[in-house]
């Protein structure tokens, strides 16, 4: 079994980089879970342990320190990148050498992300950074785009582009790792990531219905719009075949109950019940 310690970078008191309406630490724990809903739902001889699956403070220390004591074999760290640049690169520790085991993963890796994530290339690199320091296994940090450049913003915000970036990182470790899909006979005892969230409480909490109710206002422009299952990632794949069509009616508002993604509600409907739906500002809804 291959132990991936997959580590979303920053959390609780720490933001990390900020854009327009999103943080660093938002984005990369959504990117580090969909990698390890990928790797368990998909792979038989993965195991992932994450250092972090919500908003929570974890030091840098405390983050080496738990993926040694598990005995990880692969050091993930995901984070987004800030400075004024645009695009994707990744780091291993600088006194390794282009030969070694770490270079080769990594540049497994940096192939496969490329071919996904819609990105300038910026290339494969080093760095003394703590967590390929500190950490007794081969270890990789990777910057995700820049998050302020609006270019790289728009698409953090979009969760099929959040997707398809965590199945970069996947296929890159499949390939490196050989890691072998789940077969028929394996599948039906796993549980997928849908079947985990259906089972686990919401993770969003029911707004009060004072004053300070939010609502959501889709414009009678929008000829249509995708909505999505609670129980699922809010991507293309998982839409619901009906959708709402705010121009048969002038436009609708909606009771906003919860927020699972940047930028994606939980509404109440009366046809369907609660659903997701995503609604950035690009799309023209508005917030009230």
């Amino acid at each position: 079994m291959v132990k991936i310690f997959v580590d979303p970078g920053h959390g609780g008191s720490d933001p990390g980089a900020t854009g327009t309406g999103l943080s660093e630490k938002d984005v990369t724990l959504k990117i580090a879970t969909r990698i390890r809903d990928i790797l368990e739902d998909e792979y038989e001889n993965a195991t992932v342990k994450m250092s972090r699956t919500r908003d929570q403070t974890v030091s840098l220390e405390e983050r080496t320190d738990m993926a040694n004591a598990w005995g990880a074999d692969f050091y993930l760290a995901v984070h987004i990148n800030s400075g004024g640049g645009t695009g994707y690169e990744d780091y291993i520790h600088d006194l390794l050498s282009n030969n070694s085991r770490t270079a080769e993963i990594q540049r497994t890796i940096h192939k496969e992300v490329i071919k996904l994530n819609d990105l300038i290339d910026r290339g494969i690199k080093k760095a003394n950074y703590h967590v390929l320091r500190e950490s007794n296994m081969d270890a990789m940090l990777s910057e995700n785009g820049f998050i302020d450049n609006t270019h790289d913003l728009a698409k953090m915000k979009d969760p099929d582009w959040i997707n398809n970036v965590a199945r970069g990182h996947v296929n890159g470790l499949a390939k490196a790792f050989n890691l072998h899909k789940v077969t028929k006979a394996t599948k039906t005892t796993t549980k997928t990531a849908s079947e985990r969230l259906a089972s686990s409480t919401p993770s969003y909490k029911k707004e009060s219905t004072d004053s300070k109710q939010k609502t959501l206002y889709l414009p009678a422009s929008a000829d249509s719009w995708r909505i999505y299952p609670l129980n699922k990632d809010p991507i293309k794949k998982n839409a619901l075949p009906d959708q709402l069509h705010p121009s048969k009616f002038g436009g609708f508002q909606y009771e906003i109950l919860g927020e699972t993604w940047p930028n994606v509600y939980i509404i109440q409907t009366k046809q369907l019940g609660k659903v997701q739906i995503y609604a950035g500002p690009e799309t023209g809804a508005e917030i009230k």
